[in-house]
């Protein structure tokens, strides 16, 4: 199988960035690093530079949108980061829908042993692999039979 190029997921929050990157193949996803943030501009310079790095050509991000479907605050929050982060580092942002993705991830790290009271950096990160998985699920062809 041919390596692809690596994609990098982002779950952003007030307090800290959780980031998840795919696999060679772009079939998984796995939790890289969490950024603790500080301010927008070293925030930015931080995803940027773990993009490159890596060597990834886009960044899906996680929108929490309401449980209708609108877009509320927290919403608008991260649409105004990343259109900051694509403007400064060049990278196509793609929004992938987060909707219960931090429910998944504790439940997930819950039902391998893990407490995830103290550890908040680890389900960000969870959260951000759970997020960039549903969008390579998408994006890869189903086999046919």
């Amino acid at each position: 199988m041919t390596q692809k190029p690596r994609i990098i997921g982002l779950d952003i929050g007030d307090k800290r960035i959780g980031v998840a990157i795919s696999d060679p193949l772009g079939i998984t996803a796995a939790g890289l690093e969490t950024i603790e943030r500080k301010n927008m501009r070293a925030d930015i310079y931080a995803v940027t530079e773990m993009a490159r790095r890596h060597g990834a050509v886009e960044i899906v991000v996680g929108l929490p949108k309401n449980m209708d479907g609108s877009i509320g605050e927290q919403a608008q929050k991260v649409q105004a980061f990343c259109r900051k982060l694509a403007r400064a580092s060049g990278f196509p942002i793609v929004y992938e829908d987060e909707r219960l993705s931090t429910v998944s991830a504790i439940r997930t790290l819950t039902l391998q042993g893990v407490k995830t009271g103290h550890n908040k950096d680890l389900v960000d990160r969870q959260s951000a692999a759970i997020i960039l998985q549903k969008f390579l699920d998408r994006a890869e062809p189903q086999p046919t039979a």
